[in-house]
């Protein structure tokens, strides 16, 4: 999932153009976005959408947070078929987070619905606190995500400061690394910087994180073509495992490529970069 494309869920106009964009995933909001009075209407529209069915995009819905007087009615109306990931916001503590994934599994057990992934808002001062202890507090976390806004704004934070932003992404990404979950950098509201945009998209790439979220369209190409390998990247990953199969086979442990030193760890990424290509129909240079 490089990007991931957020739709109001009181704006249904959008969500086949957001169908129709090149985003892996469409986030359907019921949070931030949709003002308390209109939460319900939300809920249907996001619903009938699930049921609808978008073939070849992930759906993911942000839902109220735990604790919220919308957060039952939320779990009631979405789960069942068409629903990936429910994305959890303002989790702070371990304990939160079982709380809101018992409620859930309840609620699917009742509609007789398969479970879905959790994407769980790294956005308050405790969770980020805690972000290693919520990612590994139970295995249906599936990933990460930053919320910047709820994160850094009350507190008089500055959202473009780069000494705060590789704070927060690279303890976020340490966290999810211990759960064995990807890591994804959180929107950019600045929608008329493009190029502010791909500088943090490459940024967070470089940190392991696997996608960014999207709060425009015109987002969404600039942050998958940076968190898509190049040509270069995957032709040295190609030369990378070639070179541990055939080091595996000889049983030696490190070897040279390209004139670095090469071990286990690195074939791991080499071989991951390669499956990202794969999967994203890139072919390596011959």
């Amino acid at each position: 999932m490089r990007s991931k494309l957020f739709l109001p869920g009181t704006r249904p106009e959008l969500f086949a153009k957001g169908a129709a964009s090149a985003a892996d995933a469409l986030s359907y909001d019921l949070e931030d976005s949709v003002a308390p009075e209109r939460k319900a209407e939300a809920r249907s529209h996001v619903a009938a959408a699930l049921r609808t069915g978008l073939p070849g995009k992930l759906a993911i819905v942000r839902i109220n947070a735990h604790g919220t007087p919308h957060f039952a009615e939320d779990v009631a109306a979405l789960v069942g078929p068409g629903l990936d990931a429910i994305n959890l916001p303002m989790v702070e503590s371990p304990a939160m987070l079982r709380e809101a994934i018992a409620e859930i599994a309840r609620a699917e057990a009742a509609a007789g619905a398969a479970p879905s992934a959790i994407l769980v808002n790294i956005e308050t001062p405790r969770g980020l606190r805690l972000a290693a202890e919520i990612a590994c507090a139970d295995p249906r976390v599936a990933g990460l995500q930053i919320g910047y806004g709820d994160l850094f704004e009350p507190f008089g934070i500055a959202r473009d400061d780069e000494v705060a932003l590789h704070q927060v992404r690279l303890q976020v990404r340490l966290a999810a690394a211990e759960a064995r979950v990807p890591a994804f950098d959180g929107a950019l509201a600045a929608i008329a910087s493009p190029e502010r945009c791909q500088a943090e998209a490459e940024a967070s790439r470089r940190l392991g994180f696997a996608g960014k979220s999207c709060i425009h369209p015109s987002q969404i190409a600039v942050v998958n073509a940076a968190f898509q390998p190049s040509p270069q990247e995957i032709a040295r990953a190609a030369r990378v495992v070639a070179a541990a199969t055939a080091a595996e086979a000889a049983g030696v442990g490190a070897y040279t490529v390209d004139g670095q030193m090469v071990d286990a760890p690195f074939a791991a990424s080499a071989r991951a970069v390669l499956a990202l290509a794969e999967r994203l129909g890139l072919a390596p240079a011959a």
